[in-house]
This record gives structure tokens, C-alpha cells and sequence, in this order.
């Protein structure tokens, strides 16, 4: 029987003056263990008058992860983080009670041809922490536990598997593992593994059960103890995941939470500007026009 429970294709989505490619939510899986949000950014080449600009918007009841592949992005929040995060790198962001935050592109880099590409992710918060105070953490590349086994380079990007441990700060039980290989192998490590796991192919193939499956597609199985798979060589992967939650979580906008009041209450507060503000910045993304229907 399949170990492959479905397949996902990326879509193409606008976030304003950037086209992505969303894996997650999907009708058929909204959440991946508490991964409830991926979109793979680029790879896109800007020229020397194309910059990434997103002006301050807000956020409750997740944390967000950026891990870029190539380029930088300048972070601001409102509790006064304000930085550049570059390649191996992890922003992540918890918005818990709320935070605001913009993304844009360095101004070292504004007036020169630049390329970005990278994920973004959201991972919901537990119900014990989804009103917790905002926090943000950089952790650099070399600060990422990695290791190489017979030809295969492993880094532990979130998260616990494999026995070790990242020092970004999860608030429930999860992994995220990028893998990558030169040369054909094939992999067994659902010891490693619990709850939901999903992966995303961003280059070169996997091959489980006969089948293969190529870049831009992301796997979900449906037991993360069984998961076995071959790697064609030159292929990049990312593992996911981690132990559901019990209860559902509602998704609108840039909001997660476990009720739909909740987030009637941060649409009411976003559109009286009662956020804190991201210092410096005068700019803001208004609450989209479309209804008042939480998607779930």
C-alpha cells in the first residue's frame, strides 16, 4: 500500500509586487502536523529598479520562518528587530498576541540586479501559546546543526530529528530537515520521524514506490515512520512537519487562530491601526477588501 497519502503542486499566487509559488494551505490538507502555510518564493531575477517591497502588515497566532536560497531581505518589526537576512540563515518570528512587520529588499542591494529566492513559512502556535507575547529570533547559518552521511548533506533547520536538536525556538513538537545529495541514494528515515510529514522537491527527483516525482511538488504521507524514498542525484528536498494539533485552526489573511472570533477581533484592531507600529516605516497593507469569510 502507498505511503504517499497526496500530491501537491505549487500554484501561483500574487503578495502584492511578487509572484509565488503556494503549497500550503490546500483544500484537501490545510496543515501538515502544524505547518499551515508554505510558499516558495522565486527564483526571480530583479533588475537594478525591481525591488521587493512589503510594507508593514500584521500577524497572530503563528510563527513565521524565512529561509532564503539566494538574495537578502530587510526585516522590521514592531518590538524593533531590523536586519538582513541572508542565504542559511533562519528569521522566525512569533507573532503570538500580535506584530507587525515589513519585508523589503536591503538598500545595498535596491539600486543593483539582484536574485531572491527562498520559502516562507507559518507554523501555527499551540492553543497554551497563541496569545503569547511577540518574540524574534535570527539564527545563522553556521548556528544550523548540520552533518553529511555517506554522500547525503543533512541540515536540522527547525525543530528535533536525528537526535539533535535546532536552536531556533519551536513551540510544539516538529522538524524541518533540508536534505540534499550529488549522487543517487536511497533514504530510510522515518526513525527519525513523527506525526504528519510532507516534502517538497525544489530540485532534481525522488523516486518512492515506482513513482517519480520532480521539482515543485510536495508529498504528504500518510505515516511519517514509513517514509523511504530514492534520490536522483543533484536533488534538494525539505522534510516537514511534526504532531497535529487537536483542535482546528482558522486562516484569514495573514491571521491564525484556533476560533473565528479571534480573528474578528484582530481584523477590527488591524483596521484601526491599534497594532504597534514597525518604527520607521509609514506605510501599511489595509485589511483586504474581500468579505468577512474566514477560510478554514
Amino acid at each position: 500500500m502507498s505511503n504517499i497519502s497526496l500530491i501537491i503542486e505549487e500554484r501561483a499566487a500574487n503578495i502584492g509586487n511578487f509572484m509565488v509559488g503556494r503549497l500550503l494551505p490546500f483544500r484537501e490538507k490545510r496543515m501538515v502536523g502544524p505547518y499551515i502555510f508554505i510558499d516558495h518564493m522565486g527564483p526571480a531575477a530583479l533588475s537594478d529598479h525591481e525591488n521587493m517591497d512589503v510594507p508593514p502588515h500584521p500577524h497572530i497566532g503563528l510563527s513565521t520562518l524565512t529561509y532564503l536560497f539566494e538574495g537578502a531581505i530587510r526585516h522590521r518589526d514592531s518590538i524593533g528587530s531590523d536586519l538582513d537576512i541572508h542565504p542559511g540563515a533562519v528569521n522566525w518570528m512569533t507573532a503570538g498576541k500580535g506584530i507587525v512587520h515589513s519585508e523589503r529588499t536591503p538598500e545595498s542591494l535596491r539600486h543593483s540586479e539582484k536574485n531572491l529566492h527562498g520559502l516562507q513559512i507559518w507554523v501555527a502556535l499551540p492553543l497554551e501559546h497563541e496569545h503569547m507575547e511577540p518574540s524574534f529570533q535570527h539564527v545563522e547559518a553556521k548556528d544550523i546543526p548540520h552533518w553529511e552521511d555517506q554522500g547525503v548533506t543533512f541540515r536540522l533547520i527547525a525543530g528535533e530529528a536525528f537526535g539533535r536538536k535546532s536552536p531556533v525556538d519551536t513551540f510544539s513538537p516538529q522538524f524541518f530537515i533540508e536534505i540534499k545529495s550529488t549522487t543517487a541514494q536511497t533514504l530510510n528515515i522515518g526513525d527519525s520521524l513523527f506525526g504528519e510529514s510532507g516534502m517538497y522537491i525544489l530540485e532534481g527527483s525522488v523516486q518512492s514506490e515506482a513513482h517519480e516525482f520532480g521539482p515543485k511538488q510536495m508529498l504528504v504521507a500518510k505515516d511519517a515512520r514509513l517514509c523511504t524514498f530514492t534520490m536522483a542525484q543533484n536533488t534538494t528536498i525539505y522534510i516537514f512537519g511534526g504532531e497535529p494539533f487537536p483542535e482546528e485552526r482558522f486562516i484569514y489573511w495573514n491571521f491564525v487562530a484556533s476560533s473565528r472570533e479571534i480573528i474578528e477581533e484582530a481584523k477590527e484592531k488591524w483596521l484601526k491601526q491599534e497594532f504597534d507600529r514597525v518604527p520607521g516605516e509609514t506605510e501599511f497593507v489595509p485589511l483586504p477588501e474581500q468579505g468577512r469569510n474566514i477560510k478554514h
